[in-house]
């Protein structure tokens, strides 16, 4: 049986701001014209509302494995088709994606790496996080970055997987924007 979220995520920025967090890095970094990739889109779907209301030409394919946040987003372009210009979402495992689906992004969000994944992935063979990592970071492009959150409930073993990306995934750390770590993916030489 597949691994899913079987909740939803609502907005709360006390416990995860990461979300907003992020949308406010890209208005200060006036981010234009990119790509994004979110992992863990939530029930709120303010990535994707964010970029579509920011005017600033970005759009974001977000992936949830929560079947409740799924139904929002559908009635969320429903309601509003011009989200949907902006943001699309898939429901999904995130541990079975396959590079040839994906396109290149400017920008991934991991920030719930290492949070979900269990042994029933490897059921069906599923990748690990450090693997899905690194097949994301293979479609960002030079210059392009990756975020990661802090503060994810999951962030000992994340930094175990960052770590060994940033050994041998060409990617640089970058300051941190309030909770969220940055890494840049190197241009090419």
């Amino acid at each position: 049986m597949l691994n899913i979220y079987r909740d939803t995520w609502s907005l709360d920025p006390a416990i995860c701001p990461c979300d907003i967090h992020f949308t406010e890095f890209l208005e200060d970094k006036q981010i234009r014209d990119s790509a994004i990739f979110h992992f863990g889109t939530g029930a709120h779907h303010v990535v994707g509302i964010q970029v579509a209301e920011s005017g600033r030409n970005n759009v974001v394919l977000g992936i949830t494995a929560s079947v409740g946040e799924y139904e929002s987003y559908t009635r969320l372009v429903v309601g509003n088709p011009r989200v949907g210009q902006y943001y699309k979402a898939f429901f999904g495992d995130i541990y079975q994606l396959d590079a040839r689906l994906l396109p290149r992004f400017d920008i991934v969000t991991l920030f719930h790496l290492c949070e979900f994944r269990t042994v029933a992935n490897d059921d069906y063979g599923a990748l690990t996080d450090l693997a899905l990592a690194k097949l994301l970071i293979e479609r960002i492009r030079p210059g392009g970055y990756i975020l990661f959150y802090s503060n994810s409930m999951a962030a000992d073993r994340a930094s175990v997987v960052i770590r060994e990306l940033r050994e041998g995934s060409g990617i640089e750390r970058c300051p941190d924007f309030k909770s969220l770590q940055i890494y840049q993916v190197r241009a090419a030489s």
